[in-house]
């Protein structure tokens, strides 16, 4: 078992941030909602209780039972969670008169507090709060301030209990680092040695003794989460993997016989299965995107299904969820209103009677990716920019149809390519290419065409939940524009989509 930072969840749009600092100083973490706290607290070293949309004012903001986490473990208390310290031990919070969101600087640090050593006079902060905490509790001590916020953070007499007013998670805050290493390290005294080698070295250890000498199968995507997923189950039971990797007809061009190849060379035991004929089949006439992804999805469903009952005696289901979906799965608002359907398909229905284990379900996607390179794994597989699970089949927008799907592997060929030969690709997270239902008006030699219009997409992000659009050099996107246009029969017309997310998607379907 790991040593534990546990952070309790009251919806801030912060709480994963949190936990990517943390595990940045090489210490695991959980997040879990305010109202499920563990019962089994043997692992933990400290607690952190996240900022909230909630105002401790209102009648029904979150109220946590910390009896069994006050005065037992080192306690800190971020914006909201500081601000419930203080009400609920008889402070005093009421709403800022001067609302405070942004930049701010500690003018008063008290460097005999533990949690602020180290910490720069003038240091800046980020603040994201409509209250203030206007008088303490008798017991609370002010140890830091700024030029509006006298109470921008505070310790508790006798006891590791501390509170901020500032985020220290986001980057805006330039010594957020330093606090939280204050915090966990030196006050929680962790040791720090949760890190990638540790990680392989358990998990493998740990699936040797949960299955034995089961079979276990799972699909392959041909992305990050999936394979690496593979290698950790392949490390701990050889060929008692089996990996089964389905053309759906919507990859990129060449994908399938590209993929197949490299999880082959890394020894896997894996069978490529084409498909093609049946998910385009069973995309004719559909063209809302909802539909489309309910059509590919369960046909995935029927072709895994039948391809994982030719294993004799298949025990498991290997998936390569990660840590995110988790955490959204249990959030203290329960599941997102659905913007779209998962760019994954999901679960496996429950006819196929098989027990799940999920390797990667504690990682952020950042760390799976330190994973895979621990494992030696080939870059060209752990730095591919995500590919949903529908592929380009949200990506031709209405119809999907076999010539669409030819004219559009063939443009994201080019783009992708370009990206990779310009050296623009690892400054990329995310790229793409659409087929638009739109026909345009060109001039090709003497004739008139009127033929496709295809948008490109390059985003920046870190973990896609926002996304901003990538400043892609005005002559490589001259280049590829043109060599689209001259080498694509069928596209006249190409434009470059600059919106970022939100209020955008990544996706446009």
């Amino acid at each position: 078992m790991n040593e534990t930072i546990l952070i309790l969840d009251f919806g801030s749009q912060y709480t994963q941030l949190i936990a990517r600092r943390v595990r940045e100083l090489n210490v695991y973490c959980e997040i879990h909602p305010f109202n499920k706290i563990p019962e089994d607290l043997s692992q933990v070293k400290g607690v952190i209780l996240s900022g909230s949309p909630f105002s401790v004012r209102d009648e029904k903001s979150p109220i946590p039972d910390l009896t069994n986490i006050r005065k037992k473990f080192p306690l800190l208390g971020v914006c909201y969670g500081a601000q419930f310290l203080a009400q609920s031990n008889g402070g005093e919070v009421l709403p800022s008169k001067i609302r405070e969101y942004g930049r701010a600087n500690l003018g008063f640090i008290d460097y005999d507090s533990l949690l602020m050593k180290g910490m720069s006079h003038n240091s800046q902060v980020w603040m994201s709060h409509g209250d203030t905490i206007l008088n303490l509790p008798e017991d609370f001590n002010i140890i830091t301030s700024t030029e509006s916020v006298k109470v921008a953070g505070f310790k508790v007499d006798n006891e590791e209990t501390y509170g901020i007013q500032f985020h220290p998670e986001v980057y805006h805050t330039s010594e957020g680092s330093m606090l939280l290493n204050n915090f966990v390290v030196n006050i929680c005294r962790c040791s720090q040695n949760w890190t990638p080698d540790s990680f392989v070295e358990t998990t493998v250890a740990s699936l040797k003794e949960k299955l034995g000498n089961d079979k276990v199968v799972l699909g392959l995507s041909g992305g990050v989460d999936s394979s690496v997923a593979a290698i950790l189950l392949h490390k701990a039971i050889g060929k008692n993997l089996y990996c089964i990797f389905v053309d759906n007809g919507l990859l990129r061009k060449n994908e399938f016989e590209d993929v197949l190849h490299s999880y082959k060379d890394l020894g896997l035991n894996v069978k490529g299965v084409d498909a093609s004929d049946r998910f385009l089949n069973g995309l004719k006439g559909v063209e809302e995107p909802e539909a489309k992804r309910k059509v590919i999805g369960n046909t995935f469903i029927e072709v895994f299904d039948h391809e994982a009952h030719l294993i004799q005696d298949v025990k498991w289901l290997a998936q390569g969820t990660i840590y995110p979906d988790v955490i959204e799965s249990i959030s203290v608002k329960g599941p997102s209103a659905t913007i779209k359907s998962h760019h994954n398909v999901g679960g496996l229905p429950d006819f196929m009677k098989l027990k799940v284990v999920e390797p990667l379900n504690t990682l952020f996607k950042d760390e799976v990716r330190l994973i895979g390179r621990t494992m030696e794994m080939p870059s060209f597989i752990l730095d591919r920019h995500p590919f949903p699970g529908p592929g380009l089949g949200i990506r031709i927008l209405g119809e999907v149809t076999r010539e669409r799907v030819k004219i559009l592997q063939e443009v994201d060929h080019i783009f992708i390519q370009g990206l990779r030969d310009d050296n623009l690709y690892n400054e990329v997270w995310q790229s793409l290419a659409v087929l638009l239902p739109v026909n345009s008006v060109g001039v090709m030699g003497d004739e008139r065409t009127y033929e496709n219009v295809v948008a490109l997409r390059a985003v920046g992000s870190t973990d896609g939940m926002t996304a901003d659009w990538s400043h892609l050099p005005y002559e490589f996107l001259a280049k590829v524009s043109n060599r689209i246009i001259n080498q694509v029969k069928g596209v006249n017309r190409v434009v470059y989509d600059i919106s970022s997310k939100p209020p955008s998607t990544i996706e446009w379907e």
